[in-house]
């Protein structure tokens, strides 16, 4: 700040973003240093989490598809093989494993007929609510950061102003001169970290709720979709 009201009094005063960053002082470097960071962070977390859930989007329409297709719950099985990275394709094939888990307790029952009891088909739906949860899980890390970023950058923005104020009305002081010109290029390049942490704040949050919205549709798809699940062992007779 003292070099700017250095450079004020010879009439170089610096008038462009750059020129002030340039001839900033160490501590308000660092808090651009610092920003600038969080914002390539946040940016690779955006542009990965886009590219997911889209291939999600993508990749479950065409399995809801061959799901509802399905004449029995072995060929949703069989068809899901093909997408075993999905969520939905998860559930699946933890549904089938419930039921190759107890199936001998089911063949024990009056005629040997295998239908599910009511607690049998409770537990189902507890052990999909599970999967469930572990796969909105896995798709919201990271996003979280998303949110901490877009609520600390101000901060640390404001951190940086408000040193750039003090060592401003410091380097006036020390200076001798109070006029608007000395002033104003000490002021100017403390808000400078103001204005670079809502740039990398802004789109934090935007695609911090963007994200969020997208995964509570996929969590109300999941839930839809295991309820859907028991409605074709129902049909298969299986309760």
């Amino acid at each position: 700040m003292i070099q700017i009201l250095a450079l004020a009094q010879v009439g170089a005063v610096p008038t462009t973003p750059v020129e002030m960053v340039v001839s900033a002082t160490a501590a308000t470097k660092i808090v651009l240093a610092i920003l600038i960071a969080l914002s390539l962070i946040s940016w690779a977390i955006m542009f990965a989490k886009w590219a997911q859930f889209r291939s999600i989007t993508r990749n479950s329409e065409t399995f809801i598809h061959n799901f509802e297709r399905s004449s029995s719950f072995q060929a949703a099985v069989d068809a899901a093989r093909q997408s075993s990275e999905l969520p939905h394709a998860r559930i699946l094939h933890r549904a089938s494993d419930f039921l190759r888990e107890v199936t001998p307790a089911l063949a024990a029952t009056t005629g040997r007929a295998a239908k599910f009891s009511g607690s049998q088909v409770e537990a189902l739906r507890l052990v999909l609510d599970a999967e469930t949860n572990a796969a909105r899980d896995r798709l919201s890390r990271y996003i979280p950061s998303l949110g901490t970023i877009g609520s600390v950058s101000p901060l640390i923005g404001l951190f940086g102003t408000v040193l750039g104020v003090i060592e401003a009305f410091i380097g006036i002081a020390s200076q001798g001169s109070g006029n608007i010109g000395a002033v104003a290029p000490g002021v100017a390049e403390a808000l400078i970290a103001t204005a670079a942490a809502l740039a990398v704040a802004i789109p934090a949050v935007f695609g911090y709720n963007l994200f969020a919205n997208r995964l509570n549709r996929i969590d109300s798809e999941l839930e839809g979709f295991g309820t859907e699940l028991i409605a074709l062992l129902v049909r298969e007779g299986r309760n």
